[in-house]
């Protein structure tokens, strides 16, 4: 050791206060006051910085390509019950991918927030099998296709109404009363969507998907999507909503939203939120020249929307969105941000974008401008869907490549640079 010095072991303290230990010469005795302040300093100095370094978000797998003998999950929903239950849903396609097969429902729930998942449940469609695939030629008479399910939290009565569809052209109902664990027998509500055969013959009806929203009225309401060409097919199409006042006993058609008519083509997918000022707002997916979301107004989501409008910010590659209402005022939204271009870079008129770059936008005015936007999954990545768990943190469940994750994070990630 050199003359006059002396060796130590001290204890500096690193990220967020984590201790290490390092054996440090330290210097002469009169100078290890002034040694010892200054590392005091230098902890001082750099912990608020690392301790405040821009959170991540956290992710989890929910439904993995392959698991539990399905093929392929797709068409995410979530929501959080009144009691914090984490409810993750989608169609579970046993052959394939195809829109059309042998589909069912299948659901998992989350009793800490989306961190981890109990086993899934096949929740939907238990009653008589209802057959029948138009397009399939060799074997599709004999395959069931459960598709678009549909949550709403009831605020006021604790249950989770849930909605789906069978082969496109049959509507359903059911209700749990204990968090998601069980399911009432599912009740036909087809009938509901007679009324739209005044705007379209329809062939084709398609809850949401996502989920649907309960109102400060305590009315609860569902988008929906129907096609009016041939049987089976997905287009054209118009979009509108159904809605109970009595707590899902019973549902009504509303107006038709948006048309199909003029530059708007073919309406479907759609996405809703009631706004701090009362008013519902609808995101719709469509195929049209512009290549962004059309958005509608209404002020009891059923009737008298506004003339719809497509939005600048809100890119559309032909994909469902996510759309959330978070108890801070804001609005969240979900979507691919991309925009079909040529071979030049130049918008290719009603072209279809590449699913990837999952991005998150935040709306502080009820949807009349949005953010730029952050990128929650820069790989392929397509439909999502978007809830809010107590604390205020935001869940995305949405199709990674050909899984169905989870991902967590707060506003203060989506606000950070």
């Amino acid at each position: 050791m050199h003359p006059g010095r002396m060796k130590g072991r001290i204890r500096v303290f690193g990220v967020c206060g984590a201790g290490i230990s390092h054996d440090i010469p330290l210097p002469p005795i009169p100078l290890v006051v002034v040694f010892m302040k200054f590392i005091a300093l230098l902890s001082v100095l750099c912990l608020p910085a690392l301790c405040l370094a821009e959170p991540v978000p956290a992710h989890s797998v929910v439904f993995p390509p392959g698991f539990n003998g399905i093929a392929r999950y797709r068409i995410p929903g979530v929501v959080v019950t009144a009691k914090g239950t984490v409810l993750a849903y989608g169609e579970a396609r046993r052959n394939g991918g195809s829109d059309w097969g042998e589909i069912e429902v299948h659901l998992r729930r989350s009793t800490d927030g989306g961190k981890t998942w109990l086993p899934p449940q096949h929740i939907a469609h238990h009653a008589e099998r209802i057959e029948g695939n138009p397009h399939k030629k060799a074997g599709g008479e004999r395959e069931q296709t459960v598709n678009n399910p549909v949550a709403i939290v009831d605020r006021d009565t604790g249950a989770i109404e849930f909605l789906y569809c069978v082969n496109y052209a049959r509507c359903f109902s059911m209700r749990s009363t204990d968090d998601g664990v069980t399911w009432s027998a599912p009740v036909d509500i087809t009938a509901s969507f007679e009324p739209f055969r005044k705007s379209y013959d329809w062939k084709v009806i398609a809850t949401g998907p996502g989920h649907g929203i309960q109102l400060r009225s305590g009315r609860l309401v569902v988008p929906i999507w129907l096609a009016y060409g041939g049987i089976g097919d997905h287009g054209p199409s118009a979009c509108g909503t159904v809605f109970s006042d009595d707590h899902g006993k019973s549902w009504r058609a509303g107006e038709i939203a948006i048309p199909d008519e003029g530059s708007y083509g073919d309406p479907n997918e759609s996405i809703l939120a009631e706004l701090s000022e009362g008013r519902v707002v609808m995101i719709s997916r469509n195929e049209s020249d512009p290549n962004r979301k059309l958005v509608t107004f209404s002020a009891d989501g059923a009737t008298g929307w506004s003339r719809p409008e497509f939005h600048e910010a809100l890119w559309e590659p032909r994909c469902m969105a996510g759309l959330v209402a978070h108890p801070s005022g804001v609005l969240l939204f979900s979507n691919p941000h991309t925009l079909p271009l040529d071979k030049d870079g130049k918008e290719i008129p009603r072209g279809r974008g590449k699913r990837e770059n999952l991005s998150i936008k935040l709306s502080r005015d009820g949807g009349r401008s949005w953010s730029a936007g952050k990128t929650l999954e820069p790989g392929p990545s397509a439909y999502s869907d978007l809830a809010v768990l107590p604390d205020g943190t935001i869940l995305c469940l949405y199709e990674k490549g050909n899984s169905i994750d989870c991902a967590s994070f707060s506003l203060d990630w989506l606000n950070a640079p």
